[in-house]
């Protein structure tokens, strides 16, 4: 039998381990990409392309678009089969993550709100943080414009919040209260790695997410749900993404 001592250490190296393969990594290279970005000059001359096709031939980058997207979410995989070791069943490590459809109404009327709380004052962040030169211009969808385009940013939204949610919000927040981390703690950790992994598109997108991670690990402190947090980060990124692939020519930044 394992003592708590060596639980804990197994706990910590998973932790690692987890970032280390998703969204940790990004961190890093996001902070990179800051560092490199201040000392090529002025962020407001700069701009940075979310979404950008991979390939000229339209079958062909349909299909890595795809790909793209199945291996972003294996960390996912990996979050979930190591949480029903811990539960007992796939069931309920799926319950424990609060992403269950046991609640469905309330989970998207959550949803719903935190998209307006959120996304409203996170536009206003960007533009007040472009013209003050601490972001730089952020493409949202760059892909060209074939019959998947819009398919394709939408299943990328859903990504990036299964993504981040499960892994930033929920994950962590289970693995280190377990490791005997107080709520807040917690939160203050998900929140500036969530600021961290978004400080490629500048300073202000980056304070902005990290505000974005204090709401969000708080309402899930309380409610023990990241279906909420998944719907509200899907409905904001697909208004960004789809919305400007729709309206670019429209937008200016």
């Amino acid at each position: 039998m394992q003592t708590l001592t060596e639980n804990r250490t197994w706990l910590r190296v998973e932790v690692i381990v987890v970032l280390a393969l998703s969204l940790g990594r990004s961190a890093v290279y996001s902070l990179i990409a800051l560092v490199q970005a201040l000392a090529a000059g002025p962020l407001s001359g700069q701009s940075t392309s979310l979404n950008s096709s991979l390939q000229e031939n339209p079958w062909l980058d349909l299909l890595q678009q795809l790909l793209s997207i199945v291996f972003t979410l294996t960390p996912v995989a990996l979050v979930v089969l190591l949480l029903a070791l811990s539960a007992g069943t796939f069931a309920q490590a799926l319950r424990d993550l609060g992403v269950d459809l046991g609640r469905p109404g309330k989970d998207l009327a959550w949803g719903l709100a935190l998209t307006a709380g959120i996304g409203l004052p996170g536009l206003a962040v960007y533009y007040a943080g472009r013209a003050l030169g601490a972001t730089v211009e952020v493409i949202p969808a760059a892909l060209d414009t074939h019959w998947w385009t819009v398919p394709v940013l939408v299943l990328h939204a859903v990504k990036n919040a299964v993504l981040e949610e499960v892994i930033v919000v929920d994950y962590l927040y289970q693995r280190l209260e377990r490791l005997g981390w107080s709520g807040r703690r917690i939160i203050i950790a998900s929140a500036l790695l969530r600021g961290a992994y978004h400080t490629y598109q500048g300073v202000g997108p980056g304070l902005a997410n990290l505000a974005m991670g204090l709401v969000f690990g708080e309402f899930y402190r309380r409610s023990r749900r990241t279906m909420p947090l998944i719907v509200a980060h899907t409905l904001i990124d697909v208004f960004a993404f789809v919305g400007y692939a729709l309206l670019k020519n429209l937008i200016a930044t």
